[in-house]
């Protein structure tokens, strides 16, 4: 009898083990994926440039992306993102292509930047690789 319910056991726990096993997160082990523009500057960007992308300085200082120039060429921004710059991380192993396009053409048309183009692929094509021209 001790055979039997010690198979039985295991038998259980071997089919039991998965489905009560504990996934990390609240959803399950795998994180929802920034598709937007918004969606990525929410998860990459904001907790640095903050909510209104006006910047900050304390611990360090974060430039302000609201009313940013630089971003009127989408060459640099692409570079900056892809590769960081001063204390800011790249972002080249993190973002896709799509997420960088994405994400460049939010910062453009968002937070007092007026950048009527939006970025496009070929724009991104470079993700990541030095532009040819000096900025």
């Amino acid at each position: 009898m001790t055979h039997r319910f010690l198979s039985a056991l295991i038998a259980a726990a071997a089919l039991a083990g998965p489905a009560l096993a504990d996934e990390p997160g609240p959803g399950g082990s795998k994180p929802p994926v920034a598709r937007t523009g918004e969606e990525v500057y929410r998860t990459y960007c904001q907790a640095c440039h903050m909510a209104d992308a006006k910047g900050a300085v304390g611990a360090g200082a974060f430039p302000a992306l609201a009313n940013n120039p630089r971003l009127g060429t989408t060459a640099y921004a692409a570079y900056i993102v892809a590769n960081g710059k001063g204390g800011m991380p790249w972002f080249k192993d993190a973002l896709s292509k799509d997420q960088a396009q994405a994400l460049l053409t939010y910062l453009r048309s968002h937070f007092g930047n007026d950048f009527k183009e939006p970025v496009t692929a070929a724009d991104v094509e470079a993700f990541g690789q030095r532009p040819t021209s000096r900025f």
